[in-house]
């Protein structure tokens, strides 16, 4: 019973107090649409990206620390993490496919996943100082900001992936499988079909670029949407009653965006994985 109630109790202490001193002048603040400048080119969203890389590196390390063939303890929990986003992907790549780019879609994941719910932490977003520019206009600038709540960030990874998308779909086919798979006609034609269907699929592939084109657009404004649509909900809600009160209406939310920190990881590693099957997919290979 202690268990079940200690960490709602503790989330709701937290979110009060930080609602108590948002902005450190005891109002709401919505967080800005960009990430601002701290200092030098280091913005609020860079901190918190190199806090959650730091907590990546210490959760490898405390379960590489003492290695044992039979894994035990915090190894044990560490490899079944790894194991199970492994065997998921490979059901979906191949055995093949998986051995050669898990090592980036483990990361992306793992990455987004410790952003989100880092970005869910009492005081995160709410806490900074009161701004005024040279015009005369008040604004807020926090300490700290979600990671993925930055468009940069989402973008930066959506690009990433689509440079390696390339290379791998280039390396794993060749140059003119590639060519091939986009414009080239499906299936069996001969005569007169044959020079019918050529502009279809040349038009149809000119589609395909399109497409291929606009996929890390839409990564980028999904995951970012998502993330950033959360905090601002949570932080509308915790302003619609007296800020002693404020956890009330956004605690259910909150462990809601528990889950879509979750759902969001998954969705952007497993659209990533499909986006790369439809390219490298050879049909029934001895790997697959």
């Amino acid at each position: 019973m202690i268990r079940r109630t200690l960490l709602p109790t503790l989330t709701a202490w937290l979110l009060s107090l930080a609602s108590a001193f948002a902005a450190g002048d005891g109002g709401h603040h919505a967080l800005p649409l960009d990430a601002q400048q701290l200092f030098g080119p280091f913005t609020n969203s860079t901190i918190m990206v190199w806090l959650a890389v730091g907590l990546i590196i210490l959760f490898c390390r405390a379960a590489t620390r003492k290695m044992a063939l039979v894994p035990a303890g915090f190894q044990n929990f560490a490899e079944w993490v790894v194991e199970s986003l492994y065997d998921f992907l490979g059901g979906l790549l191949g055995e093949h496919l998986v051995k050669r780019v898990f090592w980036f879609f483990g990361s992306v994941f793992f990455f987004i996943l410790v952003n989100n719910y880092m970005g869910l932490i009492p005081f995160v977003g709410t806490i900074g100082w009161n701004t005024v520019d040279a015009h005369g206009h008040h604004g807020f600038t926090p300490w700290l900001r979600g990671g993925n709540a930055d468009i940069n960030m989402t973008a930066a990874m959506s690009l990433t992936f689509a440079i390696l998308w390339f290379y791998w779909a280039i390396t794993e086919s060749g140059l003119k499988a590639f060519l091939a798979h986009i414009f080239a006609p499906k299936g069996s034609f001969h005569g007169i079909m044959l020079l019918m269907m050529v502009p279809i699929f040349l038009f149809v592939g000119v589609l395909e670029v399109i497409s291929i084109a606009i996929r890390p657009v839409a990564l980028t404004f999904r995951l970012f949407g998502n993330i950033y649509g959360g905090e601002q909900t949570l932080e509308a809600l915790m302003n619609l009653v007296p800020k002693w009160l404020a956890f009330l209406p956004a605690l259910p939310f909150y462990f809601m965006e528990l889950l879509v920190g979750f759902v969001q990881a998954l969705v952007f590693t497993l659209l990533c994985a499909i986006f790369l099957k439809l390219i490298c997919d050879h049909g029934d290979e001895a790997h697959h």
